[in-house]
């Protein structure tokens, strides 16, 4: 076996590749995050414990499990090299241009269009940066993910994140025309209490909140919905179906509006704006491309069709 010389070897980078195989939960997966093979990431965990002369993890065929010794190790690694981008960060000041991957989870109806235009100014503005676009409106597991920062829609509930307020998007009660069947537009949200209705089950299922856009009253209302959805556009095409009214983000429907294919039910009243929010995890440092993105992602967001400026402050702030 070639003898290794480990005064030559980069530990930034054995910390690195460390602290990917513990995020990821195996070698497999901390080699696709590092963009190389299983057996680089093997031998790199290998030297590491060869140069510290300690065994960092237990592994069997079905488990990896830290030491006591690899717990102490990723504490000081994560810190390390949360250190040492902080510095290479300082030195290099406003020059440092954003390279290299970002990896970004977005709501599947918003992230195929809205965002679109925030997203080419943003690689448009940074040539040498490429994003990974994953569309899911599922919560993120950052660190198992290898996730970098989500674009949230809804109320955040995890204190463990940094959450910052972008944008609220307006949502209407929306049906097609011949659900009326020739009676007139209902005015009041007790009077949608007889409609067939379709949920948005990541946002309401069987109570519908409707807000006076003038006086500020809060009207609740029981549905039974017929059909139930994860999927804003299956919702919206549900609606043109005519299966059921539907509380929708206005700039899904806003041709259909215009083009007189849905109707706005109760035109008085809305339903609650849909708080839009950046996510990503605390560190101590975050890399130019994540500050870039976030600063980009401020300045358009409010100006997008479909999204205004938020009604109040996010009770998260960045560190």
């Amino acid at each position: 076996m070639k003898e290794i010389n480990l005064s030559s070897i980069d530990r930034i980078e054995l910390m690195q590749t460390f602290i990917r195989i513990v995020e990821a939960g195996s070698l497999s997966g901390a080699a696709a995050r590092l963009g190389t093979s299983q057996p680089t990431v093997s031998r790199r965990l290998q030297t590491l414990e060869r140069l510290l002369g300690l065994k960092l993890l237990q592994r069997t065929t079905h488990i990896m499990k830290l030491t006591d010794d690899g717990e102490r190790c990723y504490s000081h690694a994560k810190a390390l090299v949360e250190n040492w981008n902080a510095m290479e960060d300082d030195l290099r000041g406003a020059t440092d241009q954003p390279r290299g991957l970002l990896r970004v989870l977005v709501p599947h109806a918003f992230g195929q269009d809205q965002l679109i235009k925030p997203l080419k100014d943003y690689l448009y503005r940074y040539p040498e940066m490429s994003v990974e676009w994953t569309l899911n409106d599922r919560r993120p597991d950052f660190i198992a993910e290898g996730i970098d920062c989500a674009i949230q829609v809804g109320a955040v509930t995890d204190p463990s994140v940094v959450a910052i307020l972008l944008a609220e998007v307006p949502r209407i009660v929306v049906a097609a025309p011949e659900l009326l069947n020739n009676k007139p537009l209902p005015t009041h949200p007790e009077q949608l209490l007889d409609f067939h209705w379709i949920a948005l089950n990541s946002f309401y299922r069987n109570e519908v909140v409707l807000s006076h856009k003038t006086q500020g009253e809060i009207q609740r209302i029981s549905i039974k919905p017929q059909l139930s959805t994860d999927s804003l556009y299956a919702l919206r095409n549900a609606a043109l179906a005519g299966l059921g009214a539907g509380i929708a983000s206005t700039w899904v429907i806003s041709d259909d509006l215009a083009q007189g294919r849905l109707v706005h039910l109760a035109p008085d009243w809305h339903g609650l704006p849909l708080p839009i929010y950046l996510v990503y995890p605390h560190a101590s440092f975050y890399p130019a491309r994540l500050r870039a993105f976030l600063d980009i992602m401020r300045q358009a967001m409010p100006s997008l069709a479909g999204t205004q400026l938020p009604s109040k402050k996010s009770r998260y702030t960045p560190r």
